[in-house]
């Protein structure tokens, strides 16, 4: 069955770089479409960036364009978010999904 497996968050001071992985596992991972979303406390799960099974064509939600980069390795099955020049409000759990099944999420916390 397909597993998807965060790492990388934590906390960081704003303006500061964080890289999250996602491991993909149980299923052909470079067949797929792959997406980040973030669910701060109290609002509803947003999509954050999305990137096409080959890793050429991007999408990002506006308020992180610039920022944060989608990318992918196919051969080791993992989808990457590097978030860089981060701000207080892009703390939130932070949710690898692709192949219908999700992660369990990551902490990420921007504060001083």
């Amino acid at each position: 069955q397909a597993q998807l497996v965060e790492s990388g968050g934590g906390l960081v001071q704003p303006g500061g770089s964080l890289r999250l992985s996602c491991a993909a596992s149980g299923f052909t991972f470079s067949n797929y479409a792959m997406y980040w979303y973030r669910q701060a406390p109290g609002k509803e799960r947003e999509l954050v960036a999305r990137i096409d099974p080959s890793g050429r064509t991007t999408l990002y939600e506006d308020s992180v364009q610039g920022r944060l980069t989608i990318s992918r390795d196919n051969a080791k099955s993992t989808v990457y978010l590097q978030m860089n020049s981060l701000k207080p409000e892009d703390t939130a759990v932070y949710y690898c999904q692709g192949r219908e099944s999700w992660g369990q999420g990551i902490q990420v916390t921007v504060s001083s």
